[in-house]
């Protein structure tokens, strides 16, 4: 199993180019089950995830063609043109789905387009109770007769699906935008209330539109969808991924570093920013990214409460703890979205970090410094706030279990070294 080995004290100082969002790839992909035309996405991520839905598109019959990596300067994103013109599965098998939870957004394109889908449950990081149920319940609005048999979705519907006023009882990401893309097709009109307003189910919105949808809201809690016959083909690119860019945001700040995120937007990151600046961060838009560094008097202690956008987003979470481990004063951080979300405190406490977790709140005392020490990753964004701490640490950190990482992260020993960082990948 591969380590990543990291000598922290090391200042970062540079340009690391930002990637495409994994989460607004993903459903991307999955849109291009709703029509018979070509799709092309731009901006892709290299990404063990992104790899993992094209392989389940691939099994439906979807016929995919990369055209190499695009880009300059480094900011390398690859290019999907997909055509689901002959699509002959509506199976999406365990092995698949069990890796990657995001699986379960080819359930709304395939019923919409096909009338029948069968999935299986998913899979993915073990952070929390993430139910689906909430994405069944909405499908049978729309007139869907589901079924659950030997961890399958069984759904199929007679003829089309047909407009609803759904109100989801919850905010739901991946149920905002699984019935966002079942409702292109539907018979009549879709009012989705209460939905997720993230910068990447705004992306999937925009696609769609591009597609041919007709869809009102973007970008509110309210969308409004008119179905149509048939979608056609267009071509998108995706948005810059944000936690990627909050993530290389506070690693300038935990080693009192100068860097230039190219390629993102303020925008996508005000909530993040906003404590940033709070901590003493400096976050200045260039026109063509952001320039962060530490201002001077250091880094305060913050408190924070993870709530769905615009709030702070909770895969944020894990890296501002670090950031508020090596902070002067006290932090208090409450995770509201996933109730197992800490676990990576045992392993930042592992190297020197004062955290003592009460319910849904952690404390966070700062100014101890960290030592580098052998963690072990538990999920996607814990495993990069260990490298954040490794960052910062005097001394040598070894992380193992990094599999995680190359769900979410593009070439990140590859970004932080040219950086200025000492950190290897040692192969198992």
């Amino acid at each position: 199993m591969d380590r990543i080995i990291i000598h922290g004290g090391n200042r970062l100082q540079g340009t690391i180019h930002i990637g495409g969002a994994k989460n607004a790839a993903l459903p991307l992909l999955a849109a291009c089950l709703l029509s018979d035309e070509t799709l092309v996405l731009s901006n892709l991520p290299h990404l063990a995830d992104i790899s993992t839905m094209a392989h389940l598109l691939a099994d439906f019959g979807v016929d995919i063609s990369m055209n190499g990596d695009a880009g300059n300067g480094g900011n390398i994103g690859r290019t999907f043109e997909l055509n689901a013109g002959a699509v002959v599965e509506t199976t999406a098998p365990y092995d698949l789905v069990r890796k990657m939870r995001a699986s379960i957004l080819v359930l709304g394109p395939l019923l919409a387009r096909f009338g029948k889908a069968r999935v299986s449950l998913p899979g993915g990081c073990a952070i929390g109770t993430r139910p689906v149920d909430l994405h069944l319940e909405a499908l049978a609005q729309l007139g869907a007769e589901i079924e659950l048999d030997d961890g399958y979705i069984n759904a199929k519907v007679n003829g089309r699906l047909k407009g609803a006023h759904i109100i989801f009882p919850m905010v739901t990401v991946g149920g905002t935008e699984n019935l966002l893309m079942a409702a292109t097709l539907a018979d009549g009109e879709t009012v989705l209330a209460n939905a997720a307003r993230e910068p990447e189910v705004s992306d999937l919105a925009r696609c769609l539109v591009a597609m041919g949808a007709d869809i009102e809201g973007i970008g509110t809690d309210t969308l409004r969808i008119r179905g149509c016959d048939h979608l056609h083909g267009a071509e998108h690119s995706v948005v810059p991924d944000r936690i990627e860019t909050g993530t290389y945001a506070v690693a300038a700040a935990v080693t009192d570093g100068d860097l230039l995120l190219k390629g993102t937007r303020l925008d996508l990151i005000e909530s993040v920013a906003d404590i940033l600046r709070k901590a003493g961060v400096e976050i200045t838009d260039t026109g063509d990214g952001l320039r962060v560094r530490r201002a001077s008097g250091g880094i305060r202690g913050i408190d924070v409460t993870t709530e769905p956008f615009p709030g702070f987003p909770t895969d944020m979470q894990a890296q501002l703890m670090v950031l508020a481990a090596v902070a002067d004063g006290a932090s208090t951080i409450t995770e509201t979205i996933f109730e197992n979300r800490y676990m990576h405190v045992p392993e930042l406490t592992r190297m020197g970090a004062d955290i003592h977790v009460h319910g849904s709140t952690a404390t966070v005392r700062g100014g101890g410094g960290l030592k580098g020490a052998p963690v072990m990753a538990t999920d996607l964004r814990a495993s990069v706030s260990l490298v954040l701490a490794g960052l910062a640490a005097d001394g040598e950190t070894s992380v193992s279990r990094v599999y995680h990482l190359d769900r979410g992260y593009e070439r990140l020993e590859e970004k932080l070294s040219a950086c200025g960082a000492v950190i290897e990948r040692i192969k198992s």
